[in-house]
């Protein structure tokens, strides 16, 4: 085995151990423990489908289906992007040992998220089994839509966790903006008609495609248009690349900084 598979390794059994430290401390003398992952997008998806389909109908088909797909792939976008945001400046004591992987802490982040996200997954297949059948083969594309999602929110997240290390007010502009793109992303309601004057909001916003494709499967049975996963891509791993470099071009300052 060379020195670059033993160094990935160490890398994956570290970053493993830090998203279970982190979770046993998180739910720690909790007694519904991770339970409690499900209560804030569960409750969203309670008051948006109550709104929204009896107060204010939107008259969209499979709304239930629809929202929860919308509130679960936002709100593990947000909690990792505003997490990720302070991973650097709230993990001190790693950043100052030795030869410690500073750039695993926005990916921990991510996948501590991430547990979440899968752990209300079946509840999700569950309403749209309900309300729309079986996704059938197209289900086979859902590891694909998450991955892409993944690389999207870390290289956001290496600009944000870069960012806050020098300017503080990164932490509060971040939640603004999320805050923000929460509305004018198509988490409850369908994406703008072309012919809408805002349009542009849902065609030239990424999370709006992935919105898309997440909703072919669990509503539309189908394969995610191959378009919209290449224009996700074209954004993703450019800014992952670009974000990663910025990251560790910064780092080697983050010691004196923090």
């Amino acid at each position: 085995m060379n020195l670059h598979s033993r160094s990935a390794l160490h890398w994956r059994d570290l970053l493993l151990e830090l998203v279970s430290r982190d979770l046993k401390i998180r739910y720690q003398r909790s007694a519904i423990g991770l339970g409690w992952s499900l209560m804030k997008p569960l409750s969203q998806l309670l008051i948006f489908s109550l709104v929204f389909s009896s107060v204010l109908p939107l008259n969209i088909d499979n709304y239930t289906t629809f929202v929860f797909t919308g509130v679960l792939t936002w709100s593990w976008f947000n909690t990792s992007l505003t997490s990720s945001t302070i991973a650097v400046t709230s993990n001190k004591e790693l950043v100052r040992r030795p030869g410690f992987p500073v750039f695993l802490l926005p990916v921990l982040t991510i996948i501590s998220q991430g547990v979440h996200f899968l752990l209300a997954l079946p509840l999700l297949l569950l309403c749209a089994f309900i309300q729309t059948g079986l996704p059938g083969p197209a289900i086979l594309a859902l590891p694909m839509i998450i991955i892409v999602q993944f690389l999207l929110t870390l290289g956001i997240c290496y600009l944000a966790a870069a960012a806050h290390v020098y300017f503080r007010d990164v932490e509060h502009i971040v939640g603004i903006g999320v805050m923000l793109g929460f509305y004018v992303t198509p988490v409850f309601y369908r994406p703008l008609d072309a012919a809408h004057r805002f349009a542009f909001l849902s065609e030239l916003n990424p999370f709006a495609w992935l919105l898309n494709c997440y909703r072919d499967v669990f509503i539309g049975h189908t394969f995610p248009d191959g378009i919209m996963v290449v224009k996700l891509l074209c954004v993703a791993i450019p800014l992952l690349i670009g974000g990663g470099w910025v990251f560790r071009q910064v780092s080697f300052r983050f010691v004196d900084e923090i």
